[in-house]
């Protein structure tokens, strides 16, 4: 994988094969970015990144001038991994070891970019808990999005505050809002 823009353009990042990890592909992680960088200033955001994996999404969000991220994973090779990346690029990336569902339950940690990249095998059900837990406990900013990714079979377009969603070969985004400073007028 590799960073696609920002202060770290074009640095490759090699995780070890032993990590359970599904990197989102360059060319959506690419459209990703275009989308929020339409709609955002990066250095103002506060980002979330949800089954982190790799790092991957916070790299790019780090890389893009994003200072206040959180990378969240149950798996401690996966954090240990980010955690040296991180310390090696001199980025500001908090990790977290957790269960993400038992994350967002306790957490009282708002962010304006809230991105989720659970295993793409998933029941519906599993995936519906993310925007429901999120949602409940208002961890999203004013403003904000939520964008889970997940396999252009899975559909979760009757989720809570659904927007919308994009393809990119085999991943899909789908965003998800909450509260718009519009409603507060």
């Amino acid at each position: 994988m590799r960073i696609i823009s920002g202060e770290f353009k074009g640095r490759r990042i090699t995780a070890p094969k032993k990590l359970p990890i599904r990197p989102t592909t360059d060319m959506a992680k690419e459209s990703l970015f275009n989308i929020i960088n339409n709609q955002y200033y990066f250095e103002d955001v506060s980002v979330l990144d949800l089954f982190s994996g790799s790092g991957n999404i916070s790299y790019e969000f780090a890389s893009r001038g994003t200072e206040n991220i959180t990378a969240v994973d149950a798996n401690f090779g996966c954090i240990k991994f980010i955690n040296e990346t991180a310390e090696s690029f001199d980025m500001q990336i908090q990790t977290i070891k957790s269960d993400v569902f038992k994350f967002l339950e306790k957490s009282r940690t708002k962010a304006t970019i809230i991105f989720a990249d659970p295993p793409y095998d998933f029941p519906v059900e599993e995936f519906s808990k993310i925007p429901e837990l999120v949602f409940k406990n208002d961890l999203l900013e004013v403003d904000g999005l939520l964008i889970v990714e997940h396999s252009k079979h899975t559909d979760l377009s009757h989720l809570i505050n659904y927007s919308h969603s994009k393809s990119y070969g085999g991943n899909m985004f789908s965003f998800f809002k909450g509260e718009t400073s519009d409603e507060e007028e």
